[in-house]
């Protein structure tokens, strides 16, 4: 099966498929499916791109618009994961996964499916240790703070990607895991991108958190994006027992998708030829989020999961075979995803823009649907519900407030939060850096307009993997678990959430209503990051 795999999408999906469409014709190489590992920018209107955190000026429509409308339809299989430059208002619809668009799926906060044989799982966002520990407490309309938050990975869902037992095929993740430069050419990883030497030297570059997954799942492949530069390595895994079989993964980072950048290849893996051609559950996935349920948190508390360490009744919630068996049995052995897309926001129109659109936080039927056929918790149910109890409780506290002030009295504001810097802890002059100490930003000032249509230059060859040799084997010191002291750490400042005077209903249908949320003004370093054009010469 020929798997095609994207790096940062930033939303130029319209020159994606036309890569795809090049490639068949000068080539002949048709891919199954298109893997896209972040940063996809599924942006349907104007709201939409006032969820993403990136500065006002260099938000453009792009062309997902397209496909969600309906206008275009993609030409082959699309799965992805989401980034640290998405629609989160959009994304959060989905927490389980599903459709965006028609042939376009989105694997969720963290997923597991299974195409033609072939299992790819995926987690979505970047690590921020600040926000690791803490729940999907965020909903639109956001403040500066839960922009960013929102797309930060959480410990609950590593928790559940550890329960699995079965072999994957495929992982996706958008950061890179840890220490995963010691495993490929890091001189030549240097020499392009000098700026991470001191993080490589240091062994701080990439997500300790998907360094944690990569040991535990021990992947056939694994494909990132994030830091806009190609890169493959080989990890050779250590075995933990004699009875265990060697096992080794494959690692593949590409670049954006831009002219003259390595952003797609192609890659060959086996499959199974009796499997269903269409896009399915799985069924060991499923018993997992089921046993994991009531582990489900929506506020911005810190905690940990639970552990063999004398403070839980249970730390072990991988499945055993009769739940796996009990999911089939529920399914009467149809793992077919159905194909259940519904539009759930007013689709952008370029003759009648509407600058002012604002996002509501919206349920989405295809999660009603998951939800209730498998006995699971919406998790943006509870989030609303949490908000109206939070929104009584604070009426309360304000009238007792109000009694106790005297008549020049006011009662104290909430502090702002303190935000977080999204991009490297080393200046990358190829990432968007978000400032911390702006001003307010005018959240109206954004452009609707779509990307010029210029056909990509696609002077650039596709390659093969570099095949790296099979004796490399992990030395002691590369073997080190490094990431318990950052997956350990939370913010030394404690975070409130900002509220709305005017929060609104939770909506669970397409909609046209708008709000209003505040952000500060977001400064940007890197002033190419999205023009369409060869920055190699700039690096």
């Amino acid at each position: 099966m020929k798997v095609a795999v994207a790096g940062c999408c930033h939303g130029a999906l319209d020159k994606l498929y036309e890569t795809l469409e090049l490639l068949q014709r000068r080539h002949n190489v048709r891919p199954d499916v298109l893997l896209c590992c972040g940063d996809f920018q599924a942006v349907r209107n104007e709201a939409d791109l006032r969820c993403m955190a990136v500065p006002a000026k260099y938000r453009h429509m792009q062309t997902f618009y397209r496909y969600y409308s309906g206008e275009k339809k993609a030409p082959v299989l699309t799965i992805f994961i989401g980034g640290n430059h998405e629609a989160s208002n959009h994304l959060q619809e989905l927490p389980y996964g599903g459709w965006v668009a028609p042939n376009i799926y989105y694997l969720g906060y963290a997923g597991v499916v299974r195409f033609r044989g072939v299992r790819i799982g995926g987690i979505s966002g970047i690590f921020k240790s600040h926000d690791y520990r803490k729940g999907h407490f965020e909903c639109p309309p956001y403040n500066q703070q839960t922009i960013r938050s929102a797309y930060h990975v959480r410990n609950i869902e590593v928790f559940k990607l550890k329960q699995l037992k079965g072999p994957m095929d495929i992982f996706m993740s958008h950061d890179w895991p840890r220490s995963i430069y010691h495993y490929g050419n890091k001189q030549q990883l240097l020499q392009m991108k000098s700026f991470f030497r001191q993080e490589v030297e240091s062994n701080t570059l990439g997500s300790p958190a998907a360094s944690e997954l990569l040991q535990h799942l021990k992947p056939s492949y694994w494909f990132s994006a994030h830091l806009h530069v190609k890169f493959a390595a080989f990890m050779q895994h250590q075995t933990t027992s004699k009875e265990e079989l060697p096992k080794a993964t494959k690692f593949l980072a590409l670049d954006k998708c831009l002219p003259h950048r390595d952003f797609l290849q192609i890659v060959d893996i086996e499959h199974d030829p009796n499997a269903s051609d269409s896009l399915e559950y799985d069924a060991e996935w499923i018993a997992i989020l089921k046993a994991t349920n009531n582990l489900i948190n929506v506020t911005p508390r810190s905690w940990n999961m639970p552990e063999n360490n004398g403070l839980h009744a249970k730390w072990d919630y991988s499945v055993t075979e009769e739940a796996i068996k009990e999911v089939l049995e529920e399914l009467n052995h149809n793992l077919k995803i159905p194909s259940n897309f519904i539009l759930t926001a007013a689709c952008f129109d370029p003759s009648k823009p509407q600058k002012h659109r604002e996002a509501v936080h919206t349920i989405n039927p295809q999660t009603t649907e998951f939800c209730a056929q498998f006995g699971l918790t919406d998790i943006n149910d509870r989030i609303q519900q949490a908000k109206e109890e939070d929104s009584v409780r604070g009426e309360y506290e304000e009238e007792e407030e109000e009694e106790e002030m005297d008549s020049t009295g006011s009662a104290e504001e909430h502090s702002e939060y303190n935000t977080d810097n999204s991009g490297l802890s080393s200046i990358n002059p190829d990432e968007i850096m978000l400032d911390e100490e702006g001003g307010d930003e005018d959240l109206s000032t954004c452009s609707v307009d779509p990307s010029p249509d210029h056909p990509p230059d696609f002077s650039t060859s596709f390659s093969d993997i570099r095949i790296m040799p099979d004796s490399m084997v992990v030395s002691s010191d590369d073997a080190m678990d490094s990431n318990n002291e950052d997956l350990e750490k939370s913010g030394a400042n404690k975070q409130s959430e900002e509220k709305s005077p005017n929060e609104r209903s939770l909506k669970r249908v397409g909609c046209n209503e708008n709000g209003n949320s505040g952000m500060k003004k977001i400064k940007r370093r890197n002033q190419a990051i999205y023009a369409a054009e060869d920055e190699d010469k700039t690096e």
